[in-house]
């Protein structure tokens, strides 16, 4: 009989000595009936300098205080595979398969997108990961109004392109209240 695979899993310890591996790969192995792929398996202690985890898209890594004080904490912000999969989803959602759409149209769709992945990453300390996806986002935009016309396409007199863009319906990521 083959034993069935836990995908993932993290176990957090204060303290983790020889007697803690052995329980819990007792635990897994025996009472839960789970097989262990040592190859992956691995110990990291975050209090190392340098050191991080990655885990359902999230990074884990603890930081010195920004204020100065004396310590770490343990900072969580998207990681650098899942902000690089949000902008392959977004690089599709406008690219130029998409020239048909109006732009409020295609706005509105992003803007849903945008929002569930901005709650589902809305705890820890993503305000510059929101910042980058929101200058992505806005590139992606003016590079779909500039292909669409055959004249050069411009952001009306006295306006930038990000006010522009928010004009047309674009709700920005950084200064979002949390939902």
């Amino acid at each position: 009989m083959r034993l069935p695979r836990a995908t993932r899993l993290v176990v957090l310890a204060k303290r983790l000595g020889s007697e803690t591996i052995e329980f819990i790969e007792s635990r897994l192995e025996g009472k839960f009936q789970l097989e262990i792929n040592r190859e992956k398996t691995r110990v990291v202690n975050l209090r190392e300098e340098g050191a991080s985890l990655d885990f359902l898209g999230y990074t884990f890594r603890y930081d010195r205080d920004l204020k100065g004080r004396k310590g770490k904490y343990l900072n969580l912000f998207p990681s650098n595979k899942a902000v690089q999969r949000e902008r392959e989803k977004l690089h599709e959602k406008t690219d130029s398969r998409q020239c048909f759409k109006p732009i409020r149209v295609l706005i509105g769709e992003l803007n849903r997108h945008l929002k569930g992945w901005a709650n589902y990453f809305s705890i820890g300390n993503p305000r510059g990961v929101y910042g980058e996806i929101d200058r992505y986002v806005q590139g992606r935009l003016i590079q779909h109004l500039q292909r669409r016309s055959q004249q050069p396409y411009r952001p009306p007199q006295g306006a930038t392109w990000s006010g522009h863009l928010v004009g047309l319906g674009l709700n920005r990521l950084t200064g979002r209240a949390p939902a």
